[in-house]
């Protein structure tokens, strides 16, 4: 059974730490909207190896916002998930055909900069629904690359001034399908995920643990609080990506 559970890449200490943080990773995005899945990709990349890092993280991710998905249900606004289903196919299309990555100091001053317009700038219409198509392709393009591109995607749906429960349900329900797809081109690009099945598995269900406790938190706050914490959690992101990338155009 252990054995099961420990790929022989990572090892047991490294595996149970992996366990343990998809609980508490699962919590924080449940609990505040944003956070969870970059802390575990950069954890992930210290220890893991890094053929598996992103398809391993994709996998995890699929069900740990599959399990908040399922316990709001009611508050996803289905609206949103068909034009941003739309542009992750066409993004991650594109990231499994292509060979080119963009100059990692452009891409960290944009993210950055598209975080922050979309935290700040007036409710989105109607007629925004160009913008989620945009953010699907986008987002889904990075995500083949980098793992982790909740923020960007929940600076999306935070700019549509939804509750706080319409916010998580609807940002995991758009990561389920983000994933999803990115786990499939994986597979269609040949990485076995059979030797990480038990880990994963595991991660999972310490994952759903954590959003379950996270959910607690998140229903207590009232929407002005969770809106504040969320704006304040993506601006300190954004502002660590600006700060990245000026350092990456070493222009000082």
């Amino acid at each position: 059974m252990i054995e099961w559970l420990v790929p022989a890449d990572v090892g047991l200490s490294a595996s149970a730490a992996l366990i343990a943080l998809s609980a508490a990773t699962s919590f924080l995005t449940a609990a505040a909207g944003i956070g969870g899945g970059i802390v575990l990709i950069a954890v992930m990349a210290v220890l893991m190896p890094a053929h598996a890092l992103i398809p391993v993280h994709g996998v995890v991710q699929i069900g740990s916002n599959a399990g908040r998905t399922a316990i709001m249900l009611r508050s996803v606004q289905w609206q949103v998930l068909a034009p941003f289903c739309l542009g992750s196919l066409i993004g991650a299309g594109i990231g499994g055909l292509t060979a080119v990555q963009l100059p990692p100091a452009i891409l960290n001053i944009g993210l950055a900069c598209f975080i922050l317009w979309s935290v700040w700038a007036p409710t989105v219409t109607a007629a925004g629904r160009f913008k989620v198509i945009i953010t699907g392709v986008f987002s889904s393009f990075l995500t083949m690359f980098f793992g982790a591109t909740g923020s960007f995607v929940s600076a999306m749906v935070k700019s549509m001034r939804f509750g706080r429960l319409e916010h998580v349900a609807t940002h995991s329900a758009c990561m389920v399908a983000q994933h999803a797809i990115k786990v499939v081109a994986f597979g269609l690009l040949g990485f076995n995920y059979g030797p990480y099945a038990g880990l994963i598995v595991a991660m999972v269900l310490s994952g759903f643990l954590g959003t379950v406790i996270g959910k607690h938190v998140l229903v207590k706050m009232n929407d002005r609080t969770f809106h504040r914490v969320l704006a304040v959690l993506l601006s300190l992101l954004a502002l660590r990506l600006l700060y990245e990338g000026v350092v990456l155009l070493d222009l000082f």
